[in-house]
């Protein structure tokens, strides 16, 4: 469900390419007038701006960004600008190659649907000429690579439809597989976790409350660590609520010393035409505060007025 707000549209993408060019034009680059076009429109309306610009200047909108543009303002709108599944690949193939992030990685595929995924994964080849799978491999090991492989692999359920007998199942073989024995059984978490729907998990999440001392999310953390720890975790709180889970990642990262900007950027870019709303929504529950308010007082100049307007009021 798209959350962006997007005003009326007064201009054309034609008109938009015009305006565009224009704040390149002359000596440096008026940021302020890129901010207020591209923050404002939705993703069909960004390719169509490209597709002008390209038919009118002969150069491609992208690159002449990247060379009008300098730091966070400049990695914010690079990101904005393809489509969601294009945007997950590029983030993914710049985790896995120039920057390696496996939190980047694991976010990515544990958080998305498998259609999703399946879209994702032939977008990547396409794009880059190697399979993702094979990059996972190269950059990963254990089993948070076996892990995300059969994520990536495993066709699951999107329906709200689970066997409430098989959820039962799965709650008493996560708990024999971990808390209940001395060491972890990490097959049968991997199993569990790659192969069921997300409306199954919530069901085993809450069994598991249920019948057990301890939260499934607490029994992940205590006999699980590392980026399978990350995975188990993101998988769980994605299934349970999403906004919920992007809410805790975006407080972590604005928490503290300095804020982590690329997940910040990460964040608000890839769910702004997503569950923005939601995750708001969600962040004021649990910290009394607006994410708004947090991301204006961690953020300055046309990079806050950019991350404001994904935002919304």
């Amino acid at each position: 469900m798209a959350t962006l707000m997007v005003p009326p549209m007064l201009s054309s993408p034609r008109d938009d390419a015009m305006q565009l060019y224009k704040a390149f034009k002359g000596f440096g680059c008026d940021t302020s007038a890129v901010v207020s076009i591209l923050a404002h429109r939705d993703a069909s309306q960004r390719a169509l701006i490209e597709h002008e610009y390209k038919a009118m200047y002969s150069e491609d909108l992208s690159k002449r960004l990247t060379k009008e543009l300098s730091g966070n303002i400049k990695k914010a709108i690079l990101l904005w600008m393809p489509d969601p599944a294009r945007r997950d690949a590029i983030v993914l193939h710049e985790a896995l190659h120039t920057n390696i992030d496996m939190k980047a990685v694991t976010e990515v595929i544990c958080s998305r649907t498998p259609s999703q995924l399946l879209h994702l994964k032939h977008l990547y080849v396409s794009l880059f000429g190697v399979y993702l799978e094979h990059d996972i491999q190269s950059q990963t090991s254990g089993d948070h690579e076996k892990l995300l492989l059969a994520y990536l692999s495993t066709p699951r359920s999107e329906g709200p439809e689970f066997d409430q007998r098989l959820v039962e199942h799965d709650a008493k073989a996560l708990y024999k597989a971990g808390e209940k024995r001395l060491g972890t059984d990490e097959t049968t978490f991997r199993n569990i976790f790659s192969e069921r729907s997300r409306a199954h998990m919530a069901a085993v999440s809450s069994t598991y409350r249920n019948t057990n001392k301890n939260t499934l999310r607490k029994a992940i953390k205590h006999e699980t660590s590392g980026n399978f720890k990350d995975a188990l975790i993101t998988i769980l709180q994605c299934a349970e609520n999403p906004g919920k889970h992007f809410a805790k990642v975006l407080r972590k990262a604005t928490k503290g010393l300095g804020t982590e900007d690329k997940t910040l950027i990460r964040i608000i870019v890839t769910r702004a035409e997503m569950d923005m709303q939601y995750i708001k929504g969600e962040y004021h529950n649990k910290y009394s505060k607006t994410l708004n308010e947090v991301v204006h007082s961690e953020t300055s100049g046309n990079y806050r007025t950019f991350l404001l307007s994904l935002l919304g009021p």
